[in-house]
């Protein structure tokens, strides 16, 4: 009787190799950017974290740290890829309109960033997203007759004014999103007597309408009406030395 190793011996059964969690092969900057903005999108940004996007990419954090160094740097990243996607238009070839249309572009730029909190508080975060817009604001400033200096100090004032016209909007409406009653505001203007408080009682009806209302054009118009009444009481600035 031939003889046979394998009769009678019992296989052991083949356990298939266990799948590696971690970093895929293909794991790039524009893979994460694209899933922070799915996360934005579908679930808000303060479900933004790096857990949270390690998850979403099916990854372990650890491999996420390979690419994107915190959380500050991943919000770099989401502005500049916003930044770089918006249109360029061409400027006016009148100076002053130039200038207008100029700082407008940071208002587009920053006008739909849900996390603008966190964004104005960065100079890291701010320069990243608007490089290409502070020079063309600084560009338009100078072509008015301002001093690159001047133009400077004008480019910081549309850059605050805007942010602050921006956070003001964006935290309203998130606060009135989430009340389930009439806003404090309501009950005060409601307690209001015309004899300490005619003005603001003449008002109570329209104002949250009023104060509600995007002003940020009209504002921006007046900032810079006060920048060039400058410019015209102190004149052109002096050539410079040969």
């Amino acid at each position: 009787m031939r003889s046979d190793e394998s009769v009678g011996t019992a296989r052991k059964p083949v356990t298939p190799a266990r799948k590696k969690v971690g970093r895929p092969s293909r794991l790039s900057q524009p893979a994460i950017v694209e899933a922070a903005q799915r996360i934005v999108d579908t679930e808000g940004d303060g479900s933004l974290s790096m857990r949270r996007l390690a998850r979403e990419l099916s990854i372990t954090p650890m491999a996420l740290y390979h690419h994107v160094r915190d959380r500050d740097q991943l919000l770099r990243l989401l502005l500049e890829t916003k930044a770089r996607h918006q249109p360029r238009p061409t400027l006016p070839d009148d100076p002053r309109e130039r200038l207008t249309a100029a700082a407008q572009l940071l208002y587009d730029v920053l006008a739909e960033c849900p996390f603008l909190g966190e964004i104005l508080t960065s100079e890291e975060l701010m320069n990243a997203s608007s490089r290409w817009v502070t020079e063309a604001v600084l560009e338009a400033a100078l072509g008015c007759g301002f001093s690159l200096e001047e133009a400077a100090a004008l480019y910081r004032a549309v850059a605050h004014y805007t942010g602050g016209e921006l956070l003001i909007r964006l935290t309203r409406e998130r606060r009135l999103a989430h009340l389930d009653h009439p806003p404090y505001r309501s009950h005060a203007m409601a307690a209001l007597q015309p004899q300490t408080h005619p003005r603001l009682t003449a008002l109570a009806d329209r104002w949250p309408a009023l104060t509600a209302r995007d002003t940020h054009e009209a504002g921006l118009e007046a900032l810079l009406d006060g920048f060039f009444r400058t410019l015209d009481r102190s004149g052109p600035p002096s050539p410079a030395p040969s």
